[in-house]
């Protein structure tokens, strides 16, 4: 992402690309953004106002959450031809997102959070992953974090 825009100022500028080039899906996908933007701004009561990038960041994640579940809900009713709509449409989103952590990252990541908090049983498994989801917002996947904390917190 380049450093110089803010992710408001971004979306925009790739909207009206997208708008001159007449990229249909990703043109959806940036007004869906911008929408769930004035949305969220009402929502925080700062009508007309702008979201900091972190919050932008945090609509990114949800929209892109929303349409996992949606392929996966597609594949099991054998939709493919609307499981394939919603990939690319997570796949314009996951341009928006931080790069996302490799294996050895987040295994080094989780063990660094359960020295740190002292963490050594199943139990501390919510306070784990609500550390590394604060640290690390938009790079990591919740079922994938949920699995790898699990596995090393009972070795």
């Amino acid at each position: 992402m380049n450093a110089s825009l803010s992710f408001s100022d971004r979306i925009e500028k790739d909207y009206i690309q997208a708008y001159k080039a007449k990229d249909s899906v990703r043109l959806t996908v940036l007004r869906l953004l911008k929408t769930a933007a004035k949305n969220r701004l009402v929502e925080l009561k700062r009508p007309g106002g702008t979201l900091a990038d972190e919050e932008f960041l945090d609509l990114v994640v949800k929209e892109g959450k929303q349409r996992q579940d949606s392929i996966e809900q597609f594949q099991a009713a054998r939709r493919d031809d609307l499981a394939q709509k919603e990939a690319a449409e997570l796949a314009i989103l996951r341009e928006y997102l931080p790069a996302p952590l490799e294996a050895e990252e987040l295994e080094a990541v989780i063990r660094a959070t359960m020295s740190r908090l002292g963490a050594s049983s199943p139990r501390d498994m919510g306070r784990v992953m609500t550390a590394i989801m604060a640290e690390h917002k938009g790079r990591v996947d919740g079922k994938t974090l949920s699995g790898a904390v699990k596995m090393l917190l009972q070795s």
